[in-house]
């Protein structure tokens, strides 16, 4: 679990249903679930928000760069991977 004061803890809407009034959402960890997209100011596809955990409560503000950083995110973690693999050993 990120720490509570994590700067960097993002989310990001996947899919707006309107109809159910839920969000699918992607955080910075990589896993998926789903809000109230009353939840999330400005609700849209492609939005992000920074999450903020405090003894109040959660809140989420949005974060204009947020999809940016996380594409530029699993782009890293993508090449993270590709460097630990050893290319002799499938010869």
């Amino acid at each position: 679990m990120v720490a509570p004061h994590d700067p960097q803890q993002l989310l990001v809407i996947d899919v707006l249903d309107e109809d159910s009034g839920l969000a699918d959402v992607e955080d910075s960890q990589g896993r998926t679930f789903q809000l109230p997209a009353e939840w999330l100011p400005g609700a849209a596809d492609g939005a992000a928000y920074r999450v903020q955990v405090s003894p109040a409560g959660v809140s989420f503000t949005p974060a204009p760069d947020g999809a940016r950083l996380m594409r530029e995110r699993s782009k890293q973690t993508l090449l993270d991977f590709s460097d630990e693999i050893d290319p002799g050993a499938g010869a």
